[in-house]
């Protein structure tokens, strides 16, 4: 490395956008190429240092924080195949996601939109309806204490009680939190249904959860890209005398 090519721990956190101890904290988790110290004990990080700080976070942007640490480990250790894999799983996921979301949206519409069949029973038991919505009851009674089911108590035994409404919000319940929402998430969507008979938050809590997936996987493009151009990088490295190594794009103050 060359006199030119240094950075110091202050260079490398102002090129990167984070604190000093930010980059003490990812070198500590492995994060980085290896550091080497001036004979004095302080850190020189190179352009290696930087690319691997950027793709890192460009990673984590996209795959979370958990899997962008695996993957540089992984990267780190040599273990490209390994390291693409994780991504790959990561894409994957998404993707079921994707598909969840599509499954609920059809699901739901057809349940919100759905009338109590005539003749429909209104006095079904825990029991009955946790086995025509396919949970256990213990599930039915998380829903209610969080408010998002309401049946009514008979008032001799204080046994709960469900008619057809009940049970339309105990699917759509169910089916929500397959797709992972949460009850805050779970809770207008009810509301709405229950006010109007309509579908707009329903539809609205849709829309989000689409505007979100479609925005990590942009940001997952974009930590792949970063990790191609990291990888290949280390490979133009490799392959050339280290008088020719790549240097930095932007020149930066050196020194120890």
């Amino acid at each position: 490395m060359t006199e030119r090519e240094r950075l110091r721990t202050v260079d490398l956190a102002r090129l990167a956008g984070v604190s000093t101890q930010q980059i003490r904290n990812y070198e500590d988790a492995g994060l980085l190429p290896d550091v080497p110290r001036t004979e004095s004990g302080y850190r020189v990080f190179g352009e290696a240092h930087r690319r691997a700080l950027l793709t890192y976070r460009a990673l984590a942007a996209g795959c979370g924080a958990l899997v962008a640490q695996d993957v540089m480990r992984a990267v780190r250790a040599g273990d490209v195949p390994g390291a693409l894999a994780l991504v790959d799983a990561a894409h994957a996921a998404a993707h079921e996601q994707r598909r969840a979301l599509r499954a609920t949206s059809e699901a739901l519409t057809a349940l919100a939109a759905a009338d109590a069949p005539a003749g429909a029973p209104d006095d079904l038991r825990i029991g009955e309806v946790a086995r025509l919505v396919g949970v256990r009851t213990s599930a039915l009674r998380v829903w209610e204490a969080a408010g998002l089911i309401t049946p009514r108590r008979e008032r001799a035994t204080g046994y709960r009680v469900f008619g057809p409404d009940e049970v339309r919000d105990a699917r759509i319940v169910r089916t929500l939190r397959a797709s992972h929402y949460l009850f805050p998430q779970i809770a207008p969507v009810l509301d709405e249904l229950r006010a109007s008979g309509g579908s707009e938050a329903l539809r609205s809590a849709i829309g989000e959860r689409d505007l979100a997936l479609t925005s990590r996987a942009r940001a997952m493009l974009r930590g792949a890209a970063a990790l191609d151009s990291y990888l290949t990088f280390l490979d133009d490295t490799r392959s050339q005398p280290s008088g020719l190594r790549p240097g930095p794009r932007s020149s930066s103050a050196g020194g120890a």
